[in-house]
């Protein structure tokens, strides 16, 4: 087999050939943490546009008369490499077979069953390659009632239970505004994948992964979930406040909102000292976080009031000084040009393929001995067909 891979791509998970037939967000994501990791990831798209994502907006032009280039697009897919295949044509399905035969792992979220129909399934591919390791990404999983079902994440939010749990009390039914049901998935994706990565490497036998964006969902509500097992009480949504802590929230100062997060006694005490009601933390209602939590109503009533006497920032400034965890509400020119933010390196550079110039966000963790290299730009469509079959598999096509 080539030794060659991306010649662009070095870190932890260089030498690692991954496939990614994904589009729009869950299986992109989850292919984008590999490749950020310095594995080789070649993109399988459809010749006629290629993933939808590449549509849309923002479009950023270049000043040279150029396509226009979808940063949304950019941001889960730097780092690729793009090969455009019709999985309709015998011949493309041939050709990604001979690609699969050397690949370590391939991550999909086409709808289930699909793949099966075109002999692009885990079982077609097992034959071909034994050790691969085969993810499927979906909205309910492989089988049962809902396994066909449609899937965005939004519906996915509401079916899995963040909507009820998401926004203010009495009010209508809100999604996160995150895509966390594509990106909770991406993320199970790519852990389980690794995991599994050790134990065919040892068997030399892959396995087929069937992550789900409802599984993943559930799976991050832990809290919420213990809570109704250990209650029978479905959790109910109570705008930023918490129901087990309190304060623990939002509150309006006289300019604008901050939050808090007073999360045991000791920073109640700090919090009822520094708004000069030093006499609440002795209050019968309030003396354990159990009690504030079952009484918050009338705690948020007291403190209200003497949050609008000062700034949002005046108050930062007095909860940092006393140790309280407290922050700003941010939107995110806010925090995208926050100097922690800066001191952290996250805000990278990234070329897009018409030669205009933005930022993203590089991978998030810091790892020692790995420093992450200059992002590639995502790839145009089908750039690079001959350069992978070379690569791959020492012959161009």
């Amino acid at each position: 087999m080539p030794a060659v891979t991306n010649p662009n791509q070095t870190g932890p998970l260089t030498g690692i050939r991954v496939i990614e037939l994904g589009q729009i967000a869950a299986g992109p994501f989850a292919g984008s943490l590999f490749a950020d990791l310095g594995a080789d990831v070649v993109k399988i798209e459809r010749p006629d546009g290629g993933d939808g994502m590449r549509q849309w907006p923002p479009l950023t032009a270049a000043s040279a008369p150029s396509a226009a280039f979808s940063e949304n697009f950019a941001s889960v897919n730097r780092n690729k490499r793009s090969v455009a295949l019709d999985l309709k044509n015998a011949d493309d399905v041939a050709r990604l077979k001979q690609l699969v035969g050397v690949a370590d792992i391939l991550i999909e979220n086409y709808r289930p069953g699909v793949l099966s129909k075109l002999g692009l399934g885990y079982d077609d591919l097992r034959a071909v390659n034994k050790k691969l390791i085969y993810c499927s990404i979906s909205g309910y999983g492989q089988t049962g009632p809902y396994a066909k079902k449609g899937a965005f994440d939004v519906t996915v939010q509401g079916i899995a239970g963040i909507m009820s749990v998401t926004g203010e009390a009495g009010a209508a039914p809100v999604k996160c505004g995150v895509p966390i049901g594509d990106f909770c998935a991406g993320l199970y994706a790519a852990y389980s994948i690794l995991a599994v990565l050790r134990q065919a490497e040892a068997s030399g036998e892959g396995s087929h992964i069937d992550c789900s964006m409802l599984g993943s969902l559930l799976g991050v509500s832990a809290l919420q979930t213990s809570e109704y097992f250990g209650n029978d009480v479905a959790p109910v949504k109570m705008g930023s406040a918490h129901p087990r802590n309190a304060p623990y929230q939002a509150f309006e100062a006289a300019d604008n909102y901050f939050v808090i997060a007073a999360g045991n006694d000791k920073l109640w005490q700090e919090v009822a000292a520094a708004v000069g009601m030093p006499e609440l933390a002795d209050d019968p209602r309030f003396v354990t976080q159990a009690k504030r939590a079952q009484n918050q109503h009338d705690l948020v009533a007291l403190l209200a009031p003497q949050f609008k006497t000062k700034t949002a920032s005046e108050w930062l400034a007095e909860m940092d000084r006393r140790q309280v965890p407290c922050a700003p509400i941010n939107n995110f020119a806010d925090i995208l040009h926050d100097p922690h933010v800066a001191h952290m390196g996250l805000v990278k550079p990234l070329e897009l393929p018409n030669g205009a110039v933005t930022k993203t966000i590089g991978f998030p963790v810091s790892i020692s001995n790995f420093q992450q290299a200059d992002m590639q730009p995502p790839p145009e469509l089908g750039a690079d067909n001959l350069a992978v079959y070379d690569d791959w598999l020492g012959q161009n096509r």
